[in-house]
């Protein structure tokens, strides 16, 4: 479905999304007409999504928001669980889904909240019972363009253990577009658009404020305790979320060693009597260098997303190895991006050049659940157990 001439245009399109800190609405359509919304296999999202951000890093972490979501319901529907049935149709007649699920000083990301849930007994419009969401929400990536919205928080009865509320709130054509920009989508949901960051530029991560937003029963996907769980449903977000973002960093890195080695041919050194850079001794070591650490991703990534299409248990070992792939993926990526810009020189430095562009995006990546202190702690829990 990505043909070279989607991902040429995704690719033209991208600076100009970068220079004006604007939305990639263009790319949204391109991409939903070609079915890149649709679900598939994690195997087969993984690498859509490496080849994307090889073209437009911001593009592709945005879509993989909505991808997300599609892995959950079909690896719950390969499990024989259909409470996210709905979700796949609601991918069929083309709505997008988003996450709103960090928050300010909740460093618990998906295992607490400081999101206050009520119960409400009836809708106010009459339409049954559910479930009242107030907080706010920060990095909501795809906030001009979502129409499905997942959530959680947490509910505090006065008879009974605190729980994690989660649910998708809805909204409804017409979305925005480039020439109005829908700030109150829904009542009780109000978005500001206050995304003017470093990097990843174009997903538009507007910080989401609820005030007593309602998700009606049908639409909460679960109600969990407070606090780690082995839940399928934490574990599916956890494999699609790690999964395909460990896929999107990948794939930065793969155009930046591309544009380096464009570079290392192009340029040419005095020193060396006019010969090409690629002829130097030590770019050629830089090189390479940065290709064999990048080389190791891809086996990882595959045998994460061949295990879970084959529905491997490997228990609480998931979120070990998961939290790993993340982590491993951002910190190669940043080290491929570093030599490539050693490589490239200082013309690289310039704000247009893209390869100064994927130095700012791939920045991001520290700041993706898991944070690096988490995926220490959660290695070091497997190997040494829980902390009394």
């Amino acid at each position: 479905m990505l043909s070279p001439e989607l991902l040429h245009g995704i690719r033209d399109r991208a600076p100009d999304h970068d220079a004006r800190n604007s939305f990639f609405f263009d790319d949204l359509t391109a991409l939903r007409e070609a079915g890149y919304l649709r679900p598939r296999s994690l195997t087969a999202a993984a690498r859509d999504q490496r080849m994307l951000a090889a073209h437009a890093p911001a593009t592709a972490l945005g879509m993989t928001m909505h991808l997300v979501w599609m892995g959950v319901a079909r690896d719950l529907a390969a499990a024989g669980d259909d409470s996210l049935a709905w979700v796949a149709r609601d991918c069929e007649a083309g709505e997008l889904f988003a996450f709103a699920i960090s928050e300010a000083g909740n460093d618990r990301v998906m295992t607490d909240s400081v999101t206050r849930v009520d119960r409400v007994p009836g809708a106010p419009d009459g339409s049954g019972a559910g479930w009242s969401f107030t907080g706010t929400k920060i990095i909501t990536s795809l906030s001009p363009a979502w129409t499905r919205l997942g959530v959680l928080g947490r509910h505090d009865p006065a008879d009974a253990d605190p729980a994690i509320v989660h649910g998708f709130l809805l909204r409804e054509s017409p979305v925005s577009t480039p020439d109005r920009l829908e700030l109150h989508p829904a009542p009780g949901i109000a978005l500001t658009p206050d995304w003017d960051s470093l990097g990843m530029r174009a997903t538009q991560s507007w910080t989401t404020r609820l005030d007593a937003a309602f998700i009606p029963d049908e639409r909460v996907s679960r109600i969990l305790p407070v606090g780690p769980t082995l839940d399928p449903f934490l574990l599916a977000i956890s494999a699609n979320f790690l999964t395909l973002m460990a896929a999107v960093y990948a794939g930065l890195a793969d155009r930046a060693l591309e544009l380096a080695v464009e570079s290392a041919h192009r340029r040419t050194s005095l020193k060396n009597g006019g010969a090409p850079q690629s002829a130097d001794p030590d770019i050629r070591w830089r090189v390479a260098d940065a290709a064999l650490a990048l080389d190791a991703l891809a086996p990882q990534i595959e045998a994460v997303c061949r295990d879970r299409d084959a529905g491997l248990d490997r228990g609480a070992r998931w979120f070990r190895d998961l939290a790993g792939l993340k982590q491993r993926a951002v910190v190669t990526a940043r080290e491929v991006v570093d030599q490539c810009m050693h490589i490239a020189g200082g013309g690289a430095y310039r704000a247009g050049d893209e390869l100064s562009r994927l130095q700012r995006d791939v920045l991001a990546g520290i700041y993706h659940p898991s944070d690096p202190e988490s995926v220490h702690a959660t290695v070091a829990a497997d190997l040494l157990g829980p902390l009394p």
